[in-house]
C-alpha cells in the first residue's frame, strides 16, 4: 500500500519497505474482521490534507477514537454529525478564551486547520472498537516518530503542540534551536483543570509564526 500522499511519498515511501512496516501491515490484515477505525482509506488522511511543504504546526494525539463513526485520521477531529467529544469541547473552551478569532461551530471537523498546514498527527493511526490502545506498540509509533524527525531535520521554525504527557515525550526528537514546541496537560476533563486552560497555545503559536515571516493560522472554523 502506498503511504504517504503527494510530497509526503517523496520521504515516507521508504518506511513501508522497513521490517517494522512489513510486521505492522502483517498485524493489521490479521485483524480484517475486527473494527478497526478510521477506516482504512483514512489511516493517512492527516498527510492528504496537510503537505510536507505546507506543515507549520504539529498537533500530536495518541491514538484515533474508538468509538464508531468518530475517527477520521486527524488527531482531535470527528466528521460533521458526531458528537463533539469531551477532549475537543475544552479545546473549544480554550480557543474562546484565548487571544484568537473564534467561535464554537458547534461540530467537531478540524480539516480547516489541516488545509492551512496544522498536521493532525496520532502516534498510532489506528484502533479497534472501544478498545484504546488496541493497536500500541505494533509499529505505528516508529512510523510517526520518523515523521517527526523528517519535520525536524528538513524545516525550520514548526510549532509542536504537545499535550498530555505521552505527546510531551515527544520533545526528545525536536531541536528547540529550530522549532518551538507548546506543552501543556491534556485537554481530557481528567487533567484540562491542571494547566492546559489557560495556556493560550493558539495565540502563541500564530505569534511565532509571524517572528519568522509565515502565514498565521485561521483558528476559526466554518460554521
Amino acid at each position: 500500500m502506498t503511504i504517504g500522499i503527494g510530497d509526503w511519498s517523496d520521504y515516507l515511501s521508504v518506511e513501508r519497505e522497513k521490517d517494522y512496516f512489513r510486521s505492522l501491515y502483517t498485524f493489521l490484515n490479521n485483524r480484517i474482521n475486527k473494527d478497526i477505525y478510521p477506516p482504512r482509506g483514512s489511516w493517512f488522511k492527516a498527510f492528504e490534507y496537510s503537505s510536507f511543504a505546507s506543515t507549520k504546526v504539529i498537533i500530536l494525539g495518541q491514538d484515533p477514537y474508538h468509538g464508531e463513526g468518530q475517527a477520521e485520521g486527524l488527531s482531535f477531529s470527528v466528521p460533521k454529525g458526531i458528537t463533539i467529544p469531551p477532549s475537543l469541547r475544552n479545546i473549544y473552551k480554550e480557543l474562546e478564551e484565548d487571544d484568537v478569532d473564534f467561535t464554537n461551530p458547534e461540530h467537531g471537523n478540524l480539516i480547516s486547520w489541516a488545509q492551512q498546514g496544522v498536521l493532525l498527527l496520532n502516534s498510532v493511526l489506528t484502533v479497534e472498537k472501544n478498545t484504546p490502545a488496541a493497536h500500541a506498540n505494533q509499529g505505528w509509533e516508529l512510523f510517526t516518530d520518523q515523521v517527526i524527525n523528517l519535520l525536524n531535520d528538513n524545516k525550520d521554525h514548526l510549532v509542536f503542540i504537545l499535550w498530555g504527557a505521552y505527546a510531551n515525550k515527544k520533545s526528545e526528537l525536536i531541536d528547540t534551536n529550530k522549532h518551538l514546541i507548546l506543552s501543556a496537560p491534556h485537554p481530557s476533563p481528567f487533567s484540562a483543570h491542571k494547566g492546559f486552560f489557560g495556556c493560550r497555545h493558539f495565540s502563541k503559536a500564530n505569534h511565532y509564526l509571524e517572528s519568522s515571516k509565515q502565514q498565521t493560522i485561521d483558528w476559526s472554523i466554518p460554521l
